[in-house]
């Protein structure tokens, strides 16, 4: 059996989910078995949100990564990657290409990025 659980919070996704999709404006860009992304992400996008997430020990400290500019309007997007104007690898050839496609960077751990 297969559920489809949509969420915000990566700690309950942690416990429920075997495998962890992370969405941008409607596009997957990274996709990996749940431990794997949260310690390991590789998105820019991932790695901001997963920083993003409280450390409920107080004497732990993560380093939060900002996110530039504003969300792209989600109606009608250009057809480069979703996270282009956001992103700190984005260049000229993110510029020029269409969305990354999924890819495998190993053990199944699928990521849209041509810069990682």
């Amino acid at each position: 059996m297969s559920y489809l659980y949509i969420t915000h919070d990566l700690a309950v996704a942690r416990y429920m989910c075997q495998e962890i999709a992370v969405m941008y404006t409607g596009k997957i860009v990274e996709v990996a078995e749940a431990e794997e992304l949260l310690t390991h992400p590789l998105h820019p996008y991932a790695r901001a949100l997963i920083s993003a997430v409280p450390v409920p020990d107080p004497r732990l400290r993560r380093e939060a990564i900002e996110i530039k500019g504003g969300i792209a309007t989600p109606i009608d997007p250009l057809p480069r990657c979703r996270f282009f104007d956001r992103c700190p690898y984005a260049d000229g050839f993110c510029q020029d290409h269409d969305h990354p496609p999924l890819e495998d960077r190993g053990g199944g751990h699928r990521v849209a990025c041509y810069k990682v």
